[in-house]
């Protein structure tokens, strides 16, 4: 074992409870449930803004870690496998120290629960700049394990062309500053039209999150988008997957079975 994972069971544990929020991405094509984000909440009402202050260098990896299992089993609580909807995970790229070492407790919980490797999605935003080798080795381990791989909130972290250059993840997230008012503004349009276009030429499924009005709904499926996430579908529900909606084409709000 490695000196940096004998770091990560020196660490301080998470104390804090934690529960998880859970949030639909909409196939808006099939009318139907894509996946569903787990969003960190605190078992008070605590909000995830607050629950990650307490975060730190030294717990970071127990929070980590924390936030897998409980997404897992909850998952599997509420029947998510039988439908083939996928469970979407965020990870801190900071918290793991080597893939297949810090992986161990993601898979003994999808065994225990019964739920499958290959419908769970981590996605993760590179809000510090990080050694690119490092993140290179998280994400072509995680494929290489089934998991499947997203880049969050891109056009926003440091993530960008450079990883994309060297590794192409499953699914990029659209930030969504880019997606606010796009409907209204053209330069943000000409800016998706040609990342979705680059996307589509080296075969990534794009999401667009923070859809908020029926406006960029109707613009984001002009561009040809397909899974969108945002209040105009659902809220996150806490401890309940919630059943998504979305405007029909006489702005009305239909059902997501």
């Amino acid at each position: 074992m490695t000196t940096a994972c004998n770091g990560c069971h020196d660490g301080a544990g998470f104390d804090l409870p934690i529960t998880m929020a859970f949030q639909p991405i909409a196939d808006t094509n099939a009318r139907s449930t894509f996946a569903y984000e787990a969003l960190v909440r605190g078992v008070d009402g605590m909000g995830a803004g607050e629950v990650l202050a307490h975060v730190s260098d030294s717990n970071r990896y127990a929070f980590d870690q924390q936030c897998r299992t409980t997404a897992i089993e909850m998952a599997a609580g509420l029947d998510l496998a039988k439908s083939g909807t996928l469970l979407s995970i965020n990870f801190l790229p900071n918290a793991v120290y080597e893939p297949r070492a810090c992986i161990r407790m993601t898979l003994a919980a999808a065994m225990r629960t019964g739920f499958p490797v290959q419908q769970i999605m981590f996605e993760f935003t590179e809000v510090e700049r990080l050694d690119s080798a490092h993140i290179l080795n998280i994400l072509r381990t995680y494929r290489s394990l089934g998991l499947k791989t997203a880049i969050d909130d891109f056009g926003a972290g440091y993530a960008g062309l450079g990883l994309l250059a060297d590794f192409q993840p499953d699914f990029v997230k659209l930030d969504m500053e880019l997606i606010r008012d796009v409907d209204k503004n053209r330069v943000k349009q000409v800016i998706v039209r040609n990342t979705l276009n680059m996307l589509d030429d080296l075969g990534i499924i794009p999401i667009c999150e923070g859809i908020e009005t029926v406006g960029e709904y109707e613009m984001l499926r002009d561009l040809g988008v397909n899974l969108m996430q945002g209040f105009l579908f659902a809220r996150p529900g806490l401890g309940v997957l919630p059943t998504a909606e979305w405007p029909s084409d006489g702005n009305t709000i239909s059902r997501v079975m």
